[in-house]
């Protein structure tokens, strides 16, 4: 599940996930997304910080006591260290900073997917949403 607010980020990182070979979904609002999340089997969430109404900070920290056993991977365009050591005391699987490599994303969506696999001990789903 991919989610930020700008809709070109939010397609490009989605393209870029789905030429990996991941089956995705967009969001444009952390409220979005959590309903999805509601309603779908999700293994990863790659969510930009920075959002109206409600950061991907808050989505995190949702996720967190809802479903420990999907992962996060937080993105943003102010990488500064605060933010980084806050997203991961708040248990993000990854951070990443924009802008990125293609191959970055796709790597890290990857790492995190199986890491949390491997947490859970459970096997991947054919067609999982990432």
């Amino acid at each position: 599940l991919v989610v930020d607010d700008e809709p070109m980020m939010r397609d490009v990182v989605a393209r870029i996930l789905e030429s990996d070979g991941c089956a995705t979904a967009t969001a444009s609002s952390v409220d979005e997304a959590l309903e999805m999340i509601g309603l779908h089997p999700i293994d990863v969430v790659v969510s930009d910080i920075n959002m109206p109404n409600r950061t991907g900070l808050d989505l995190l920290k949702q996720v967190r006591n809802q479903a420990p056993e999907m992962a996060v991977i937080l993105m943003t365009g102010y990488g500064d260290m605060y933010t980084v050591k806050d997203s991961l005391l708040l248990g993000a699987d990854e951070y990443i900073a924009k802008p990125f490599k293609s191959y970055e994303i796709a790597m890290l969506v990857r790492r995190a997917h199986w890491r949390k696999m491997a947490e859970h001990n459970r096997p991947a789903r054919e067609g999982s949403k990432r």
